[in-house]
């Protein structure tokens, strides 16, 4: 069965060929997009599993192609690739909705390894755990892929839905950051123990009733955070 269609957007031709021979090598289709537009109506009407994107793009950035597929409603997994290099411009990303960012220059190796930890959290199977918890005014539907707060629904990115489900399924346990990128991201590199401050900052804001008061999802200073026993 052929793999996940994978959108590539990079007005660098050469780098747009480059990942493309990888993730072909690898078994995806892949499909490409040189410009901010072209980028946005393929991520539309072809419904790609997964978007490799890049920050810089003619004609419309890729954060507003991130910012406006997201407030469609669309929760198509985003990796952005960006050039710059301070903290803050590799967040702005994540706090849009973007599922993970690879710096350039990149290993196109390092790259694959976040394409199939992405697409693997998104997809993984259930198994035996319950298909739907109950927290208070919050409902995760694990089957559905949907969280209600007060029978409202939140739009969460798929990484933000792994990330409630990774803490959901043990309240009361106190992960580190380094834990929750393993299980939540599928990698554990200490450089980007901020990306899962992140995550969590953005998650509140939808699912807490105060985010600045958080219910559900508790910090654990000097650990990293967890979800509150009922």
């Amino acid at each position: 069965m052929a793999k996940t269609k994978i959108l590539v957007v990079d007005d660098d031709r050469k780098i747009v060929d480059l990942v493309r021979a990888y993730l072909e090598r690898d078994g995806y289709r892949v499909s490409a997009a040189y410009d901010g537009l072209q980028a946005l109506e393929l991520a539309r009407q072809a419904r790609p599993g997964l978007v490799v994107l890049d920050l810089m793009l003619p004609g419309m950035d890729g954060l507003d192609v991130c910012r406006i597929l997201r407030d469609e409603g669309n929760k198509v997994p985003i990796i952005m690739l960006t050039a710059k290099t301070t903290e803050g411009d590799k967040l702005i990303g994540l706090d849009l909705g973007a599922d993970d960012y690879v710096t350039k220059p990149f290993s196109p190796r390092e790259l694959l390894a976040r394409v199939r930890a992405v697409l693997r959290r998104v997809s993984e199977k259930e198994g035996e755990r319950p298909s739907e918890m109950h927290f208070g005014d919050l409902v995760v539907d694990f089957v559905g892929h949907e969280v209600r707060l007060r029978g409202q629904l939140a739009q969460l990115t798929p990484t933000e839905f792994k990330l409630l489900e990774v803490l959901i399924r043990e309240p009361g346990r106190a992960f580190s950051r380094l834990e929750l990128l393993d299980q939540a991201f599928g990698y554990d590199f200490e450089g980007f123990e901020r990306t899962i401050d992140v995550h969590v900052m953005n998650l509140r804001r939808k699912i807490e009733p105060d985010h600045k008061n958080p219910t559900y999802i508790k910090t654990v200073y000097g650990v990293g955070y967890k979800f509150a026993e009922e």
